[in-house]
């Protein structure tokens, strides 16, 4: 099913706090993504989606970007869950591009990042 629920959302603040912290991370332009693995969680993958206010100044902009960003991983996360198996990540997705995208070059870009983190993941 392809829904993106309350419960995919990584929303805890000590829990981003100990990703940023922790975590091990890579860079797939346009995204910087930090990933940790975690014991227990009530979905495969818990998400977080930032585009800093530094790179993408209007506020309208940085919201479309982060819709469309939740709109392809909401279309790409059953091959993630799938590739994962059994293991349980926290996922956090920095935009650094300072360029606008359009939103099929953001896909290819959104799924060769997945591509990438699944490899790592399962290293």
């Amino acid at each position: 099913m392809q829904t993106f629920s309350k419960t995919e959302r990584l929303c805890s603040q000590v829990l981003i706090e100990r990703l940023v912290e922790k975590g091990k991370s890579f860079n797939s332009f346009p995204f910087r993504i930090t990933w940790m693995e975690i014991a227990e969680s009530s979905s495969p993958i818990k998400i977080v989606i930032s585009v800093p206010k530094r790179i993408v100044k209007k506020a309208v902009e940085r919201n479309k970007i982060k819709r469309q960003i939740r709109e392809v991983y909401r279309k790409e996360k059953q091959k993630c869950y799938d590739l994962l198996g059994d293991k349980k990540i926290l996922l956090m997705l920095v935009y650094t591009s300072k360029t606008k995208m359009e939103f099929k070059v953001l896909e290819e870009k959104i799924i060769e990042a997945l591509q990438r983190l699944n490899k790592t993941v399962n290293r």
